[in-house]
Formats: structure tokens, C-alpha cells, sequence
């Protein structure tokens, strides 16, 4: 990986991501480190993690350090038929007792299907603007929902089927089933897909339910599109990847970048979310973990230097020049005619009698 293809630290990171948002006419959201502690209790759910550091403010009301950015912005979005807020942050977030450096963005209002695909296809572009080799998971909670329902499942083995698909755990999922074999044969079917266009037309004859089709209509325009803005390969159908039912409407989606063993990137489609606070929107919206990217950085920085050109001094200077030149794209360059001692090094190169 190049010098150039990847971002060295978080705040080039987020800078980097910023341009991208601003170019697609998304405003910038800035609000305050504390919230009132009661807009996440009731929304705790919706939460990656329920730590919460909280205080007392003026007049003893309990307010908290903001653990999520994405709850302030629904609440104050404005609801107007046509409307639609497109906004996206740079925010440190307390989670887990920790300060986290998390940049995304959020579209809030009357959402067309365009808004909807343009936030995946965002997300998707964020994971190539980082640099490196990456993928994004597509699911659909819309789908799911209606597959269970038809499975005839209740609230607890919903909840229990959900997390067999996520841990892709077909054992326990088919004992669940038990006799109902159209429920096994279409859920073992959706445990197993992880591709493209392909398997998810493979799984319509699994999907027969009106809500199931027409999930399965979107999902198939939105990889459509995300082919014919060159991105087909960067993507895939994985029904593991899953949020809560009772926020999660629509598409949801995970990104995942080489040297990173969590994903970097989640969102997803909420409409719920909005209904439970009151308000009529529909929202889409995903988070980029940029304190992750130290975790590459590690890994990049585990070697003193890029490339060692090591030459036994009589090749020219014009060829050791054109080495060091060539080699400087990829990083970090040290010219030797020795390798030095206690120094290590991920390429070596050696120049001799002018020969490669």
C-alpha cells in the first residue's frame, strides 16, 4: 500500500472524508460535547454501548457525554414534505468510558430511494478514500423482518434467529426451525449468501412474500447502481450483518478495510428510530470509527523503513537515483551500502555492477 492511498493518521482521515461529503452537497453538523442523559435512555437500544459517562448540570439535571451523534440529529432535523437534511460530522464520541474520534454523516427527512443509495454509495467511497483493499456488506432489515414474520416466529425466536444468521450459525438456526422446512430451506438460504448480483437473484425464489420482493426490487436497483459507478466488486450481499429490528427499517451496511479486524464503517437505513421519538422522517446515515485506523498505522509502522536499497558502490549515481526515486512511491526510503544494524525494512532492493 502507497504513501499516497493511505491516510497516515485519523485527522488527515476525517479531513479527507470531509471534502468527500461537502462535494455531494452534505452541510456540516457540529453540537455539544453533553446531551440531556434522557434523549439515550430512551433511545438506549439504538446505542453501540450502554457506559454512559454522566453529571449533573444546572438545576440537577442529569446530562451525559455524548456516546452517539446520530440521536441529536434526528431530533432537531426539520420535518417538511420535500425536505431533506444532509449533514455529516467529525465528532469525538464517549463510549465504553473512552474518547472515540468518529466522523459520517447523516440524511434526515422526506428520503427518496436516490438519498438512500447515494448514502451507500458514500459509505463506499469513504472505505476506497481510505485507502487500501475494502468491502462493504449489504443487508436489508426490511427483508429479514418479513422472512421471520412469514416464518411464523415470535418476538424471542426472532431475536434468536437474528443471531444465528449473525454468527452464520446454521446448526442451532435449523433446530429453531424445527419442522417448518420452508423457514429452514429459506433461512439456511440466506445464512449462505455472500456475493453480488447473482446470489441475490439466486435467493428469489426463496423470497415470495409482497415485503420480501420488494426488498429484494431495491436491493437489486441499489447494486445496479453501485455497477455503473464502478463499484461491483466492492461490494457484497451478507445477511449476517443485522441491527436492531425495532429501528432498522431498510438497507444496513458494514465496512471492512485489509489490516483492520473489526469493521471501520456501519450505517444503515433507521426510519424507526424517528417514529419512536415522535417525528415522521425517514433517515439513513453511517459512521466512519477513525480511531481504528491506528490499528493500521501499527502494522505500517512496524518497520523502521519502506524499502532498503542496499548498492555496492559502483553503480551510478543516475541509477541509485532512479531506485530510491521509484522505491519513494511506495514510502519510506533508506540507501545503504550495508544493511544497518538494528534497523528493519518491509522491501530490499540491491543494486550491483548497475543491475538490478
Amino acid at each position: 500500500m502507497t504513501t499516497d492511498q493511505i491516510w497516515r493518521s485519523e485527522e488527515q482521515a476525517v479531513f479527507a472524508l470531509r471534502g468527500l461529503y461537502q462535494r455531494y452537497g452534505y452541510a456540516p453538523y457540529k453540537m455539544s460535547q453533553f446531551e440531556e442523559y434522557d434523549l439515550y435512555v430512551r433511545n438506549k437500544d439504538f446505542l453501540i454501548s450502554d457506559k454512559i459517562i454522566t453529571f449533573s448540570g444546572e438545576g440537577g439535571k442529569l446530562m451525559a457525554l455524548k456516546p452517539d451523534v446520530t440521536l441529536s440529529i434526528v431530533k432537531n432535523a426539520p420535518e417538511e414534505p420535500g425536505v431533506v437534511q444532509k449533514v455529516y460530522y467529525s465528532e469525538n464520541v464517549y463510549r465504553d468510558y473512552r474518547e472515540i474520534m468518529q466522523a459520517g454523516l447523516e440524511c434526515v427527512g422526506d428520503l427518496t430511494q436516490y438519498d438512500i443509495a447515494e448514502a451507500v454509495l458514500l459509505a463506499v467511497k469513504s472505505l476506497d478514500l481510505l485507502g487500501g483493499r475494502y468491502v462493504l456488506d449489504i443487508s436489508h432489515m426490511g427483508l429479514l423482518a418479513a422472512v421471520l414474520e412469514r416464518c411464523g416466529f415470535d418476538e424471542g425466536k426472532q431475536k434468536q434467529a437474528m443471531a444465528c444468521l449473525r454468527q452464520k450459525n446454521t446448526h442451532d438456526l435449523k433446530e429453531l426451525c424445527g419442522d417448518n422446512a420452508d423457514a429452514w430451506e429459506t433461512l439456511q438460504a440466506l445464512s449462505g449468501c455472500r456475493g453480488g448480483a447473482e446470489e441475490l437473484e439466486a435467493l428469489s425464489p426463496h423470497l415470495t412474500g409482497e415485503a420480501e420482493q420488494a426488498a429484494v426490487a431495491e436491493l437489486k436497483a441499489l447494486l445496479e447502481m453501485l455497477k455503473e459507478r464502478g463499484y461491483a466488486e466492492s461490494v457484497r450481499m451478507d445477511f449476517s450483518v443485522s441491527n436492531d429490528l425495532g429501528y432498522y427499517s431498510g438497507v444496513v451496511f458494514r465496512g471492512y478495510l485489509e489490516g483492520i479486524p473489526a469493521s471501520i464503517l456501519s450505517g444503515g437505513q433507521y426510519d424507526k428510530l424517528p417514529r419512536k421519538m415522535g417525528r415522521k422522517s425517514r433517515a439513513i446515515g453511517f459512521a466512519v470509527y477513525a480511531d481504528l485506523l491506528q490499528e493500521r498505522s501499527r502494522e505500517d509502522n512496524s518497520f523502521d523503513v519502506d524499502t532498503l536499497i542496499l548498492h555496492d558502490g559502483t553503480v551510478s549515481l543516475s541509477e541509485v537515483n532512479r531506485a530510491a526515486k521509484a522505491a519513494s512511491k511506495n514510502g519510506s526510503v533508506l540507501v545503504a551500502t550495508t544493511a544497518p544494524k538494528g534497523r528493519s525494512w518491509k522491501n530490499l532492493v540491491t543494486l550491483k555492477g548497475g543491475a538490478q
